[in-house]
């Protein structure tokens, strides 16, 4: 396992689309991702011991964010070949296990990871109304293991600051997590 931790935010830098098949059976895109406030693209994966670590938390967040206008999508870019629990019946289970408040999306293609230059599970991206990057930090302090309950909320305070005024905090500290298992074929 290989721990990756993504390039600091290009502000500005605009979101690419995406059509993407969802565990609830729809196709979601972009726009029907967003909200009137931002959105926040999130890559994770089921196996994952860094998205473990937080997912408690991530969830509580984009609910609490979904409040301020903020939309939230996960994708799901691993090879499953190697990751049994990153399939697609996996993720179906683990979003109604764990009442996902957002879209998750399979890339099965990679296409999409490519495109926002995701390098590992969680790499979070977080748009403001416009659609422009803004964030591209952590969740918290947490690593494989959960931060202290007391830990600052940095990717909920950076995109509740997004919803305000339509920008991200110039201090950022990049995710941590492991990369993404890109098929043989990808780079």
């Amino acid at each position: 396992m290989v721990s990756l931790s993504p390039p600091v935010c290009d502000f500005g830098w605009s979101a690419p689309d995406f059509a993407l098949p969802g565990v609830d059976g729809r196709t979601h895109s972009l726009a029907s991702c967003r909200g009137p406030a931002g959105l926040l693209v999130m890559f994770i994966c089921n196996h994952c011991p860094y998205v473990k670590a937080i997912l408690p938390r991530l969830l509580r967040d984009c609910r609490e964010l979904a409040g301020l206008g903020v939309g939230s999508v996960a994708l799901m870019a691993n090879d499953p070949a190697d990751y049994p629990e990153d399939s697609w019946e996996a993720m179906q289970r683990i979003a109604v296990e764990q009442d996902f408040p957002f879209p998750y999306l399979l890339d099965a293609s990679q296409d999409v990871a490519r495109a926002y230059g995701a390098v590992c599970t969680p790499d979070f991206f977080g748009f403001n109304r416009d659609l422009k990057l803004q964030y591209r930090g952590r969740l918290d302090a947490s690593g494989r293991q959960p931060a202290p309950s007391d830990a600052r909320r940095e990717l909920f305070e950076a995109m509740a600051q997004v919803a305000r005024s339509g920008e991200g905090p110039r201090d950022q500290t990049a995710s941590i997590g492991c990369s993404i298992k890109w098929r043989p074929s990808a780079p």
